[in-house]
């Protein structure tokens, strides 16, 4: 069975929010994202609201029909707005004000009391909870003890073993099989766990088929090399061809 992808939509926004203009529409890129094959959307609400707004929460969880991930620091403002919203699911990342994105996975043993109580209240209000985490088996063990129903892996390690030339042969390759070697142990040990397996950040076409080998995951989440490949070949095309990516990945691990 094939990996699920849900396209993050957030540099969308993020070039409506360089004018704040009405376009271009989120909504209107998750239609096509949708109509293209997508599973699902994803989308980052932060506290500092650089591109997705609060709005956007709500119009998109009226308008997508297929799932809505919605990322979000555990912190009592966003709890409350995913409450209200009721996204088909959550999950938690840890962010920096300063970060130009995500800079790796939420540490979750030193803030474990504050992530399993959004999780405990998520969990209540029927909204599936995922934990953005590095795959490390003391940080899988953790999402465990809070109850979380699934893991989301961060790639980054791997994404970025892999670009350039050094990422062909050499130093980046070694380093990048090693990185593959963890996420592949990782996904394995949360599956073990009876938690759902998801992975992504920095992940393209030419890195995520190696990934999309490991057949313990289950979904993708992925940005900003769609966002940037519709530049040259449109959104739906972008959509497709990553689709496509992970189908050859998965359907070489079968």
């Amino acid at each position: 069975m094939t990996a699920r992808l849900n396209v993050n939509i957030d540099h969308v926004a993020t070039i409506r929010q360089a004018r704040r203009a009405p376009e271009p529409s989120v909504v209107a890129a998750a239609m096509i994202c949708e109509q293209a094959g997508a599973d699902g959307i994803t989308i980052h609400l932060r506290g500092d609201r650089r591109h997705i707004q609060d709005t956007d929460v709500v119009l998109l969880r009226q308008a997508v029909t297929t799932y809505l991930n919605v990322e979000m620091a555990a912190t009592e403002e966003m709890v409350k707005i995913a409450i209200e919203t009721r996204p088909d699911a959550v999950s938690l990342v840890p962010e920096n004000p300063n970060e130009i994105t995500t800079e790796g996975g939420l540490n979750v043993r030193p803030n474990i009391a504050i992530v399993r109580a959004a999780v405990n209240r998520l969990r209540e209000a029927g909204i599936m909870t995922s934990l953005f985490i590095d795959p490390d088996s003391h940080q899988i063990e953790a999402a465990r003890e809070v109850n979380a129903q699934q893991v989301e892996l961060c790639t980054a390690a791997y994404a970025e073993a892999t670009l350039g030339a050094h990422g062909i042969h050499g130093e980046g390759a070694v380093r990048a099989n090693q990185e593959l070697r963890r996420l592949s142990e990782g996904a394995a040990l949360a599956a073990q766990y009876g938690l759902h397996v998801a992975a992504g950040h920095g992940l393209t076409l030419r890195n995520v088929g190696a990934v999309a080998e490991i057949s313990a995951i289950e979904e993708f989440n992925i940005g900003h090399s769609i966002i940037a490949n519709s530049v040259f070949m449109g959104l739906e095309r972008a959509v497709r061809e990553m689709r496509e990516a992970i189908r050859a990945g998965t359907a070489y691990a079968r």
